[in-house]
């Protein structure tokens, strides 16, 4: 994601650009393709809701920057009520096309092994960075490489969902057509099912980590097996909380827990299973998820799966213009800066791009105001989180500056965040007026 919005950025503003992917030749345990933009973790890019959300207020900045990620899960966009969730394959299908047929790009396959000596970099390598490439950094910063885990969540084929149980409801009802209401399956349990589940999540097998490995998780991607044993409700308050749906099977009976299912391609031929990221082996995963009402016999296109993720200490490595303070030829960007999700990572790309570009040219950008969603994560990743207990993080309000305060008492909730987005798209329009005017 971020290589990609990298590389469109700085060729938009007529810079030369190569790509070096090392997929298909060298592949990752996540990934199955050599596109571009591959999405492995989920389809959701998260809540588009400009006005109320900071993710989504993310994804307004990169439009009007004209983010290619962005345009390009707009055109493949599938019903998943307020989220922006896109057809996985055609999505990255088409950052592929377009980056191949954009004049200043090519595209080199190839694994690079080493730091580059010279020229302009720009390392978006993401959490699957390969490990010759990983070494070559952690020799260069001086200190092993951060690292944590993520996981990954199981898809079933729809045809497979016995729908005498599951029934199609988006939570709250929320969406304004059929198709977005029906955009996510339902399969209810019982108090006695969710106990007998929860006994069989904890007792199942888990992948075991290697000799000298720590089990760091980011909170986003928890395994639900790690969410149980933190207690046996945590799940019921978690991914499988009954809260805004009803059975249309059973109306009168409020389920106890519900394991929710999003469409995840534009046939809705495939569901995947939301906040069911997994360690658990193969053999345990058919086993427990045939415990769920609804998936008896249900068929996997994908099991669960769980990786390492490697990011590097940003806020002591990078300047504020995103280079290697060691090697200011070198920009990082995406995953490996420590920003955690698709929208997040791709943000720092199109930072890095623009930034890249500008220095080529002889360009002087202004500071990314930190009032804005943009400025925010990279004041962040580049000296506003501590060094010490730097982990990955998502886009949120509690990173912005604070608003100025209000005649009459504290604002609510609701008008603080619409202040907070109102806040950030003046200033982000103000800090690419200048770019649009140099480039014309």
């Amino acid at each position: 994601m971020a290589g990609s919005e990298a590389a469109w950025q700085a060729a938009t503003a007529g810079i030369r650009v190569v790509i070096h992917e090392m997929r298909p030749k060298v592949g990752t345990f996540a990934h199955r393709t050599g596109n571009l933009g591959e999405m492995v973790c989920s389809n959701s890019f998260r809540s588009d809701d400009h006005e109320q959300n900071a993710v989504g207020l993310l994804h307004w900045e990169m439009r009007a920057a004209g983010g290619l990620i962005m345009d390009m899960a707009q055109r493949h966009r599938l019903p998943a009520g307020g989220a922006l969730a896109v057809d996985r394959d055609p999505f990255a299908e088409s950052v592929t096309a377009a980056l191949k047929a954009h004049p200043n790009i090519s595209v080199s396959y190839e694994e690079i092994t080493a730091l580059p000596d010279d020229g302009h970099w720009i390392i978006a390598t993401g959490p699957l960075t390969s490990g010759a490439l990983a070494e070559a950094i952690a020799a260069e910063t001086g200190t092993e490489a951060l690292a944590f885990f993520d996981a990954i969540a199981p898809i079933v084929y729809h045809e497979t969902v016995n729908m005498d149980v599951a029934w199609m409801q988006s939570r709250y009802d929320k969406g304004e057509t059929v198709e977005e209401q029906t955009a996510y399956l339902n399969c209810p349990m019982t108090k006695a099912q969710y106990e007998d589940f929860i006994d069989a999540l904890l007792a199942a097998e888990k992948t075991e980590f290697k000799e000298g490995e720590t089990a760091g998780y980011f909170d986003g991607c928890l395994p639900i097996e790690v969410m149980a044993e933190r207690g046996r409700e945590t799940l019921r308050f978690g991914p499988m909380k009954p809260v805004g749906l009803t059975n249309a099977h059973d109306p009168q009976n409020k389920p106890y827990a519900v394991v929710q299912l999003r469409r995840d391609n534009a046939l809705g031929t495939l569901y995947n299973i939301v906040g069911f990221q997994t360690k658990m082996k193969y053999g345990a995963q058919k086993t427990v998820f045939a415990m769920i009402p609804g998936l008896e016999t249900a068929e996997f296109a994908r099991l669960g799966g769980i990786h390492r993720n490697t990011f590097i200490n940003s806020p002591t490595l990078l300047d504020d213009q995103m280079r290697l303070r060691s090697r200011p030829h070198i920009r990082f960007a995406g995953q490996i800066t420590g920003v955690e999700g698709y929208v997040e990572s791709a943000a720092m790309g199109l930072l890095a791009g623009r930034m890249a570009a500008a220095e080529l040219q002889g360009r002087s950008l202004s500071p990314v105001p930190d009032t804005t969603a943009m400025g925010a994560l990279v004041t962040h990743i580049t000296g506003g989180a501590d060094a010490k207990t730097f982990q990955p993080m998502n886009v949120n309000f509690g990173l912005f500056p604070p608003l100025d305060g209000v005649k009459g008492g504290r604002r609510g909730r609701k008008d603080r965040y619409k202040a907070y987005t109102d806040r950030a798209k003046a200033d982000w329009q103000d800090w690419l007026a200048p770019q649009a005017l140099a480039a014309e």
